[in-house]
């Protein structure tokens, strides 16, 4: 007997098939058919996404906002550190 391969699903796909699964136009089986996904994997994706659905409300956009903030003044940190360093050496050098 040769070994069995679990096949894995990226989030896309599992949000996609849950999301049919929820607005419920097609049966369980009918899903399973369409996407070569077994019916208690489809309701499984369903059922998380319903517990998770509440989640996507919670988060705020603005998070990413903060970190990218500090990641630009690092930059212009960075960018009057070079400044400096290459006004001393073109002095050193005598330009």
């Amino acid at each position: 007997m040769g070994k069995t391969t679990r096949k894995r699903y990226g989030a896309e796909f599992k949000a996609k098939v849950a999301l049919e699964a929820i607005r419920g136009e097609l049966t369980l089986s009918q899903l399973g058919a369409k996407y070569g996904v077994h019916q208690t994997v489809i309701n499984a994706w369903k059922k998380q996404a319903v517990e998770n659905l509440s989640t996507v409300f919670e988060s705020r956009p603005d998070t990413g906002g903060q970190s990218r903030e500090a990641d630009i003044e690092k930059l212009h940190a960075k960018i009057g550190q070079l400044i400096v360093e290459r006004d001393f050496l073109a002095k050193a050098f005598g330009r």
